[in-house]
């Protein structure tokens, strides 16, 4: 079997520096697309069978919207639509923090390439038109060295074909770390952490936020309260993974 000069240079390259599963650490093969093992690809899974109609989260026992959506209070919501590529479970958790907090920004090609193969899973999203990933605020970038969010965006929207608008939304406080607050406290948490600067790119248009993680939902809430603010016609959301 021949081998070309890029495979010669992947062979190369693995030769020095061994590639493993970013979630157990087996060794992968010098031709693998993917970050993760045969075994860790087959335990990503989806969100469901049963989810939350509008913030996506897992249902066990059934229903159609969980307790913080049920009834009225959905009709509060500006982020009208969650839904996720995958739960958050170890393979994916494993990829979003070698993405998040280890510097493997080349990761989100692969990552982005999953989100939209697995967009066609939910029709509720086909209506978008503008792709926008969820800011950092400036320092947070300036330390990370990129928005993962972003990087996500651009790879999904290069396969979905819609139209990826980075510098819409800018974040104006360097707000406390999720993680420490309960549902109640990252709501409030988010209240205008963010503002629209691209208001043409946004007004009348049917928006897709893109983030890496949904939790309570908060960080995408207080960025769709900004872009509703500025005009857009519909905002929903979708993630690499949704924590349940």
């Amino acid at each position: 079997m021949s081998i070309g000069w890029n495979d010669c240079v992947k062979y190369l390259l693995h030769f020095c520096f061994p590639r493993v599963c970013a979630s157990c650490g087996r060794d992968l093969s010098w031709r693998a697309e993917e970050f993760l093992c045969s075994t860790c690809i087959q335990e990503l899974a989806h969100p469901g069978p049963l989810i939350c109609r509008r913030c996506g989260v897992n249902l066990p026992g059934g229903g159609a919207h969980c307790y913080a959506c049920r009834g009225s209070k959905a009709k509060q919501y500006k982020c009208k639509v969650i839904r996720s590529a995958w739960i958050f479970n170890t393979p994916s958790r494993a990829l979003v923090h070698s993405l998040k907090y280890a510097g493997a920004d080349y990761m989100a090609a692969s990552m982005g390439k999953q989100m939209a193969r697995n967009f066609c899973r939910y029709p509720e999203l086909v209506a978008a038109e503008v792709v926008v990933p969820v800011p950092l605020y400036p320092a947070k970038l300036r330390a990370r060295g990129y928005n993962q969010s972003e990087r996500l965006a651009h790879y999904f929207a290069r396969h979905t074909g819609l139209k990826l608008v980075t510098n819409a939304l800018k974040r104006t406080r360097n707000t406390i770390s999720q993680t420490e607050l309960n549902r109640k406290g990252r709501l409030t948490n988010m209240v205008g952490a963010f503002t629209c600067v691209q208001a043409a790119e946004i007004k009348g248009k049917v928006i897709l936020l893109i983030d890496d993680v949904a939790t309570t939902g908060a960080t995408l809430e207080g960025c769709a309260v900004a872009l509703k603010a500025a005009g857009a016609k519909q905002v929903l959301a979708y993630t690499y993974a949704r924590e349940n």
